[in-house]
């Protein structure tokens, strides 16, 4: 396929994508790419932007504001926006990103799962060809839990992998990239990959009945990680304490050490409802969708061709 090709296709995914939402009663939304909390997700870090006496950083995701429209009332909502990760460079990375996130309030992880999958087989037409061999994006997707995961591709029993998430995140990520994830990337069918360590929780809630995990997803295709899902925690004394935690581990880590999002908290002390919702890297599944696992291929320029 053409570099012009892979653009017209990219085109045409957006439309479908749109088209998706739209007869599932979403409503698009955009929200500010500038704001005061970037996000204090301690593996990634963020832009600052030179604005003297009011410090603002590039999103490295709409989540936050997303979530404050939910609690003021809106139901079911997406965007596709401009996403920025400092330090992000490869196949499957860019600096500046495009990304997909989808939120249904009054709903649980089903049926943010049931959408996703929905979505990518709408998007990628029920497969992907990826170096000579197909794919299957047809749903229902398989699903395995994390530590069954870990045991059969790593065989890392559930024990340790819970240990490995909690005090050795070196090890447990590199159990990750370099046995999981291959073996992700034989099956011939996406998989989503659930009930995540509870110390990998992010904003996600915990299970209820066994809180020793979280209510998080991640989908792969191809082993390529598409995206990261959660029933979202909408307790906003158990949030904080998060956020505080990772301010901490941040400042531990020697990284820059973001404000906590108040009007986020806020949101959550006046209410949002059981939510779910899903961040797709767009970039990724539209390479997928034109076969290929380089997000490169398929964006007008990326940042080395600037």
């Amino acid at each position: 396929m053409t570099a012009r090709k892979r653009l017209d296709l990219r085109a045409e995914l957006l439309a479908r994508t749109r088209a998706f939402f739209a007869s599932r009663g979403y409503l698009e939304v955009e929200t500010p790419t500038l704001v005061p909390c970037p996000g204090l997700d301690v593996h990634l870090d963020a832009f600052e932007t030179n604005a003297p006496g009011r410090a603002r950083w590039l999103v490295t995701s709409p989540e936050y504001q997303m979530k404050r429209l939910l609690a003021g009332g809106h139901a079911r909502i997406y965007q596709i926006g401009r996403a920025y990760r400092r330090g992000e460079v490869g196949a499957r990375h860019n600096p500046e990103f495009t990304i997909l996130e989808l939120y249904r309030a009054h709903a649980g992880l089903d049926a943010i799962l049931s959408d996703t999958e929905q979505l990518v087989a709408a998007v990628t037409g029920g497969q992907v060809e990826i170096e000579g061999r197909s794919v299957s994006t047809r749903p229902p997707f398989r699903r395995v839990t994390l530590a069954e995961a870990y045991l059969q591709h790593a065989g890392v029993p559930e024990a340790e992998t819970l240990r490995l998430a909690a005090h050795d995140e070196d090890a447990f990520y590199r159990a990750l990239v370099d046995r999981v994830e291959p073996g992700l990337a034989a099956l011939d069918h996406a998989v989503f990959v659930t009930d995540y360590p509870a110390t990998q929780a992010s904003l996600a809630r915990k299970k209820p009945g066994d809180p020793r995990f979280a209510e998080r997803f991640e989908l792969y295709v191809a082993g390529v990680e598409i995206s990261n899902g959660f029933g979202e925690l909408t307790d906003a004394v158990e949030q904080r304490a998060r956020f505080v935690a990772d301010q901490e581990e941040r400042a531990r880590r020697g990284l820059p050490v973001y404000p906590i999002d108040e009007a986020f908290l806020a949101a959550l002390e006046a209410g949002m409802p059981d939510s779910a919702g899903n961040a797709i890297g767009f970039d990724r599944l539209v390479a997928l969708a034109a076969g290929t696992r380089d997000i490169g291929a398929v964006m007008a320029f990326t940042d080395g061709e600037l």
